[in-house]
């Protein structure tokens, strides 16, 4: 039997599953490759079994051969240790971009190629053009599905041996070929959040490897409201699990975390879903990414996301000769968050985008001492 032309990521979900069956259908030499990506940890929460069963029967149904690679290792190494230095260092990291970076347009195109295949195609809703020499990163047809935020890390060589068979389809479309070809996944349940947490509670899970820290919960004035088990169980914007009660000559507005300071161990709150102290204009980031190889210009106008469910939002960037980015947004922005992504947008185009450092708002301007970009 000859080489796959195309080996396809399949996942036990729907969308792998449909981007298998629209490749077979096209004529292609296809075949799947599961990726276990976590071990098993015994709490018996992830799906990764189940989804191995889907996966091969969704590659019976459409008989095509199966392969099978573990790069729960590879995972662990270059995506899970990042992503416990980033909390204990009081940041929100991103796995979903890491994972995308260093497992699925990695490692799992290194086995592809090893099995013969030219190129790899995955379930992810994003669509790519290639126009003046170099391959460009769009936006998904499905606005509400479009996953271009966690692909910016990728570049020329991935994109030019990638495929996305359902950039252009909506989600409904999706489920109603699943439905009519009678895969075993046509109505399984999107996945949501991580894995290796599953619908086990976040705190519990990062509290096994991040032991509790117990410290004081404070208002911006520095009024002890109560105690918090660890601030990097927190993020910015949270309103969740604080366990604040009636304080004495305040309201009965809830509370939410504006700040962290890991080194004092101090968790800041304020009241006010738009409190001042969660907005802010300006952000520094690490090193950028870029889908082209460089950045467009030194300085130049476009569109962010700071988070995956967000409207992108006006801003100018400033590239540094370090390759760090100084951004103003045209507008203030809630909940910037150390650790998460910025990524950028000329349209519908994903230009690249960079891990955030730190902003503008109060909380951590004390810290950094910054002035606004």
């Amino acid at each position: 039997m000859s080489a796959p032309r195309i080996i396809v990521g399949v996942s036990g979900g729907v969308d792998s599953s449909v981007a298998a069956l629209l490749l077979r259908e096209a004529g292609e030499v296809v075949a799947g490759l599961f990726m276990q990506n976590w071990a098993d940890d015994g709490s018996g929460e992830c799906r990764a079994e189940e989804d191995r069963r889907d996966a091969v029967a969704v590659c019976g149904r459409l008989g095509i051969p199966i392969h099978f690679r573990d790069f729960s290792r590879e995972y662990w190494d270059g995506v899970f240790a990042h992503f416990l230095a980033e909390y204990a260092a009081g940041r929100t990291p991103n796995p979903d971009v890491l994972c995308n970076r260093e497992i699925k347009f990695k490692h799992f195109l290194d086995a592809a190629r090893e099995l013969g295949a030219e190129r790899i195609a995955t379930g992810h809703y994003a669509r790519l053009a290639h126009a003046g020499g170099r391959w460009r990163l769009l936006r998904a047809a499905d606005r509400g599905k479009d996953q271009s935020y966690f692909l910016h890390q990728l570049g020329q060589a991935q994109l030019a041996a990638t495929l996305f068979p359902l950039g252009a389809l909506p989600k409904e479309q999706v489920r109603r070929i699943a439905r009519e070809a009678a895969l075993p996944t046509h109505a399984k349940k999107d996945s949501t959040g991580i894995c290796f947490i599953g619908e086990r509670d976040f705190r519990e899970f990062l509290a096994r490897y991040l032991p509790a820290r117990p410290g004081e919960i404070r208002d911006p004035q520095g009024r002890v409201l109560g105690e918090h088990p660890g601030v990097f169980y927190f993020t910015l914007g949270q309103r969740a699990g604080l366990q604040i009660g009636g304080v004495r000559g305040g309201t009965a507005a809830p509370w939410y975390v504006v700040g962290k300071d890991v080194a004092g161990n101090v968790l800041t709150v304020d009241q006010g879903h738009d409190s001042p102290y969660l907005m802010s204009q300006a952000l520094w980031s690490e090193p950028a990414h870029w889908v082209a190889g460089s950045p467009p210009a030194r300085r130049f106008a476009c569109a962010a996301q700071t988070r995956y469910r967000q409207a992108a939002e006006a801003c100018e960037v400033t590239v540094a000769e370090d390759g760090t980015l100084a951004v103003r947004f045209a507008r203030p922005q809630r909940a910037v968050t150390p650790g998460q992504s910025l990524v950028l947008y000329a349209g519908d185009e994903c230009l690249g985008g960079a891990v955030i450092a730190h902003t503008d708002a109060p909380l951590e301007r004390r810290l950094h001492g910054e002035v606004a970009a």
